[in-house]
Parts: C-alpha cells; structure tokens; sequence
C-alpha cells in the first residue's frame, strides 16, 4: 500500500473496546471528565508542561486536542468516567504511518495493565494500516521512555519536530509489528 493512501484511509477517531476500557473520540462534553482526570500535579511532574493541571494551562490543552479532531478519550467502563486521553496523529518525518502520543492516564490508573490495554487497542488499529507506528517523547520524561521500551519500542533517532506549540526535541520511538508481536507473545 503506498503512502498517501495509508494515510488516507486511517481512521484517526475509531471505537475502541477492551476488557476494562473504551476508547472513543473526544468531544466538548468531555472537558470536564478529562480535566478532572488531568488535575494531579504528580501526573505531569516528568512531563515538559508541568502545569498542565492547572485549569488555565489544560484549558488550551483540551483546545488543542479538540480542534485536532485526532483525539480519544479514555473511559473506565466499569466507572464510566474518563481517565485519560491519547491521540493518532501523522507527521512529515514518515508520512503516512500512525504516531501516538498526547497520552496520560490518572494516576489512579498507573500500573495494572491500563496502559498497555490501551495501547493494545490502538496499536492493533494502527497496525491494520502500517507496519510501524511511532511515538514521539520529550527527553526529560522518563517514565513515558521506560513505558514505551516496555511496548517493544526502539528509540530510533531524535528530532525537531512541530506539534503545534512550536518546534522542540523529541525522541522518535519505533516500534514494528514483530516487535509488538514478541510482546504480545512474551505476555500470552
């Protein structure tokens, strides 16, 4: 399949379920949700906007992944409430293969396989369009660069790249379909 129609026929916005979470897009209705689940200090202490749970930083936050039309919000089933957010996008350094990332979880929901439910279901979206998806990650945060090591990742390189804020370094992670398969099989 050639690029520009990888691209094209992704689906940036799907439904997704799993055992304990659904994924689907994020809506206006939803900004209270995720600003509650946003509201811990702790959650963005290794992360470049440290402030983001502060209501007038998330504000333009939740603006941005709005308007991108890209974004999913992450529901507990069981609570029916959201705890977090994550986002398909596309990039000019490999046109045409699904990145992730803007990701958070509450803090509630660290450990215990949360994460990688929700990575599972949208690595299998991804995976239905391309044999690579990319994530992309600042630097300084280290628990999003051991989370995705621990996904079958590899950081591949680092780069300048415009997320929309303005040009910033990021550390490109890759991670393949037979690597996500080794992790897949390692955890079976």
């Amino acid at each position: 399949m050639n690029t520009g129609a990888r691209a094209a026929a992704f689906d940036p916005q799907p439904v997704l379920e799993g055992p304990r979470l659904l994924l689907r897009p994020l809506r206006e209705a939803d900004r209270a949700g995720l600003a509650a689940a946003a509201s811990d200090p702790q959650i963005w202490a290794g992360h470049p906007a440290t402030g983001r749970w502060q209501p007038e930083v998330f504000g333009p936050y939740f603006d941005m992944l709005l308007g991108h039309g890209e974004s999913l919000a992450v529901v507990d089933k069981d609570e029916g409430r959201i705890i977090g957010t994550s986002r398909f996008y596309m990039t000019a350094d490999d046109p045409g293969a699904p990145c992730i990332g803007y990701t958070f979880l509450a803090r509630a929901y660290w450990g215990g396989g949360w994460n990688f439910e929700m990575k599972s279901l949208m690595f299998a979206h991804a995976f239905r369009r391309s044999d690579v998806i990319w994530l992309h990650i600042d630097p300084t945060n280290i628990r999003s660069q051991t989370a995705t090591g621990r996904l079958g990742a590899v950081h591949t390189h680092d780069a300048m790249l415009d997320f929309g804020s303005g040009p910033g370094l990021r550390q490109c992670w890759k991670v393949t379909r037979p690597a996500w398969a080794l992790v897949l099989a390692e955890r079976a």
